[in-house]
């Protein structure tokens, strides 16, 4: 359950505010990573003290500082008070069972979304939660553990392609948040051939590991729609805001994200409903072939209903009964039961029971 639930019981009796790393991942060292540019000219570091990346909140400039790893509480802290963030957003940076939203302060966007990848070794799905602050000239990401989706935006950035080095800070937020959600697509790509695959399977010939199989994929539905769905408020807030950190010439941009947002959500919700489907499949299909068997067996019932009859007169120990002493008493009596064996055949057969 750590996947989807991870535990704060730690954190009872702290004030707000109080920076308690609350997660699973934990890097040996946090790796701080700075992409410093323009339309001319890329600076790209890595530094081993956060107190290396301060100079860069004066420069003209737009930086990208991006953290990798959580669990010292002391580097977050330093970062916050250098940009003036707010305690409660750093609590809820640190605090990686956070559902996806968007904060509005006076020098400051602060966004939280999870990022999703898919672990083609365990069949499952991988959740990250990332955060960014948006500040003046400068984003700042935050992530649980190395590895991410941006390495192709890394790449834009270092070739000068498309318009990221000339567009500024709020731009670059944007490419995160359409990275992100783009990978969405691919999950839902993996997780659509799943479905299928295991939808024919049904059909042909469903068994009780399809049934575990069947309630794994609606936990990670569940999962998904969790994670997905309350992005539509987040880019809807993006949009609506009158930050002066959001450009107009940005705008545009994220009402284009907010439709791959809706298109992500319908396809989590058409798969639910598929899921929902499959399981109520899975259930007919048993109760049918539960009815199938049942249906065999009272047929059979049926049929020896009047053989046992006739065996169960004939085997009293009534002292006169006169057919007991005929010469051709006993195959007269298969005759009978194998007449009336084949009446009732024919009337299954009649009422097309057969």
């Amino acid at each position: 359950m750590s996947r989807y639930v991870k535990k704060t019981s730690h954190k009872k009796g702290l004030p707000p505010g109080s920076l308690v790393f609350v997660g699973n991942e934990k890097q040996e060292k946090i790796r701080i990573r700075i992409f410093n540019y323009d339309e001319e000219n890329l600076k790209e570091i890595e530094v081993n003290r956060i107190e290396e990346v301060f100079p860069f909140k004066e420069q003209k400039t737009t930086t990208w500082i991006n953290v990798d790893g959580l669990h010292r509480t002391e580097v977050i802290e330093s970062i916050g008070k250098h940009y003036d963030i707010h305690p409660l957003i750093l609590e809820d940076i640190l605090n990686t069972n956070q559902r996806p939203k968007m904060e509005e302060t006076d020098n400051n966007l602060f966004i939280v979304l999870k990022m999703l990848d898919y672990d083609a070794e365990k069949n499952e799905i991988n959740s990250e939660q990332v955060s960014f602050i948006l500040v003046e000239n400068c984003v700042i990401s935050f992530q649980e553990r190395e590895g991410d989706v941006f390495d192709h935006l890394r790449e834009r950035l270092r070739q000068n392609v498309g318009k990221v080095r000339k567009m500024q800070a709020d731009y670059l937020t944007y490419l995160f948040l359409d990275a992100v959600i783009d990978n969405y697509f691919v999950i839902l790509e993996k997780l659509g051939d799943k479905i299928e695959d295991l939808e024919e399977k049904l059909i042909a010939n469903p068994s009780k590991e399809m049934m575990e199989q069947i309630h794994n994929l609606k936990r990670e539905i569940i999962f998904l729609r969790k994670s997905i769905w309350p992005l539509r408020d987040v880019i809807n807030g993006l949009e609506r805001s009158e930050s002066p950190l959001i450009k107009k010439s940005t705008e545009i941009y994220l009402r284009d994200l907010y439709d791959h947002t809706i298109q992500v959500i319908d396809t989590v919700e058409t798969f639910r409903d598929i899921v929902t489907g499959m399981m109520d499949l899975y259930l007919t299909s048993v109760s049918n072939r539960m009815n199938e068997v049942m249906k065999v067996l009272t047929i059979f019932a049926a049929i020896f209903i009047p053989l046992t009859f006739l065996a169960g007169v004939y085997g009293m120990n009534f002292k006169y009964m006169p057919e007991l002493n005929w010469k051709f008493a006993y195959p007269i009596w298969w005759g009978i039961s194998i007449i009336a064996g084949l009446l009732m055949l024919a009337f299954f057969k009649k009422k097309k029971w057969l």
